[in-house]
């Protein structure tokens, strides 16, 4: 789960400032306010550790990406090239089997040893720091640095720096390996992607006597075993791979889906693959479809559906539902528009692994307040029996006032400390600007931005009056 964000200079964020990430985070505000930019950086993360080429520092997009977010001139803030980009993100891992872990180093004191730490001391909190220097046509790593805190409460960093174009440093717990051992360095090529350390490392090995790590001079250039280093980068990689993404335009619903058995990862952005997900999950999660229909049916939306071959021994399918228990079945293309908008969100709240992370970018779209209030409920149900992190950007009020209630009534012992809620707004300069909204622990926001949701007693009192003032001239007349 990712537990801080923080990005400066890109595109209309000038500094977002740290962003505390919960189990449910979301984030509101006005169109064009700096909202979606958040999802997006993410989302450029995600799709440049998952790009073929290991030598493309940040992927911004294309065609076939989850954002296109077009040339370095396009994603900098205001424009203003040659500039860096830099963000910091932490993130608590899944866990991982503790016996299987490598040791990593912690520095000893005014000495070249290090005490090895186990990968499992310091799970609970792991923080990747990097800054990107970019122009017209280059984008370069001029930092990058994995840090954590050992057993003892100590805080250590293994960091590469950037020192000329073709040359980098890397230090341990602060302290550089050249100066270590200066005759045995071998000069630090550019890291793959943002993120990963080059294969090409040092001249010397690495050995563990009774829990401390010694660097040993080798006679021929050889790789260093840095497990330590590749786990590192390992739970980065995965934590951004079990980030999915369903995004507020969603595929028009059909009357026939193909599936020819192939096991999907998520819906598609567009929620193009819902169908094939739910006949996926068949094979290893009941609970999927169980889930999907038990909310369906408690939004109001339908009674019940049903998920079947047009015909026997065909790879066509077709999803049927009864809008009431008396009612025919009928093609989900020939019931309301609403059921087809919510399908994917319930689907991958429950398809998506567990541990995993999921951004919706306007769930409640199409959908009528009563369902956009429920969908507050869902998600609820989702962190807390799923241990699913959801990220939301979204403009419904109804959503937000259900989860504010649930946290006041304790649903599923729901509470202030699960959300972390923000407002976006722009300033005079155009800059993005994110408020942390104060929710105490009966569900009340104690800086409700003005304008929040509109001017809804604004347009109350107007109504009021405007009213008053025709009744008045209809007694004169």
């Amino acid at each position: 789960m990712f537990t801080q964000l923080r990005f400066q200079n890109f595109k209309s964020w000038q500094d977002t400032g740290d962003i505390r990430m919960a189990p449910l985070t979301g984030f509101f505000g006005p169109n064009s306010s700096g909202k979606t930019a958040i999802l997006q950086f993410l989302l450029m993360l995600k799709q440049t550790v998952e790009s073929s080429d290991r030598n493309r520092i940040l992927h911004t997009g294309d065609a076939h990406t989850y954002v296109d977010l077009g040339t370095t001139y396009d994603l900098i803030h205001q424009h203003q090239l040659p500039n860096q980009i830099s963000f910091n993100l932490r993130w608590q891992p899944t866990p991982t089997n503790a016996e299987n872990l490598p040791l990593l180093p912690c520095r000893k004191q005014d000495t070249d040893e290090y005490s090895g730490v186990h990968l499992s001391q310091y799970r609970s909190a792991l923080e990747f720091s990097c800054t990107i220097f970019l122009d017209l046509n280059n984008i370069t790593v001029n930092n990058l640095s994995y840090i954590y805190t050992d057993q003892n409460q100590q805080q250590n960093a293994i960091e590469m720096t950037r020192q000329n174009s073709n040359f980098y440093n890397l230090t341990l717990a602060g302290e550089t390996i050249a100066s270590l051992k200066p005759s045995f360095i071998e000069r630090l090529s550019a890291p793959f992607k943002f993120y990963s350390f080059p294969v090409n490392f040092f001249k010397f090995s690495v050995v563990s006597t009774d829990g401390t790590l010694r660097f040993i001079p080798d006679e021929k250039p050889r790789f260093i075993q840095n497990d330590f280093l590749d786990e590192l980068v390992l739970s980065l990689e995965n934590q951004l791979k079990d980030l999915y993404y369903l995004g507020p335009l969603r595929e028009y619903p059909r009357r026939i889906y193909n599936w020819s058995g192939e096991q999907l990862k998520g819906v598609g952005q567009y929620g193009e693959s819902t169908i094939q997900a739910l006949l996926t999950s068949r094979k290893d999660n009941s609970v999927v479809q169980e889930k999907v229909a038990y909310w369906l049916k408690e939004l109001g939306l339908i009674h019940d559906f049903q998920l079947q071959p047009i015909a026997a021994n065909r790879q066509e399918y077709e999803l049927l539902v009864r809008r009431t228990p008396g009612s025919s079945k009928v093609s989900l293309k020939d019931v309301g528009f609403g059921v087809s908008q919510v399908l994917p969100v319930l689907v991958l709240c429950y398809y998506a692994p567990q541990g995993a992370t999921i951004i919706f970018e306007q769930p409640e779209i199409h959908l009528h307040p009563s369902v956009q209030a429920g969908l507050a409920d869902i998600f609820i149900d989702v962190i807390k029996t799923r241990n699913v992190q959801i990220i939301i950007e979204s403009h419904s009020e109804h959503l937000l006032r259900r989860l504010q209630r649930r946290i006041a009534e304790e649903t599923q012992h729901f509470s202030n400390q699960d959300a972390a809620l923000y407002f976006c707004h722009v300033d005079q300069e155009g800059k993005s600007v994110l408020d942390s909204l104060q929710l105490d622990p009966y569900g009340n926001i104690s800086n409700w931005p003005n304008g929040f949701f509109g001017d809804e007693m604004g347009d109350l009192v107007a109504m009021t009056e405007a009213a008053m003032q025709r009744q008045l001239l209809e007694q004169r007349s």
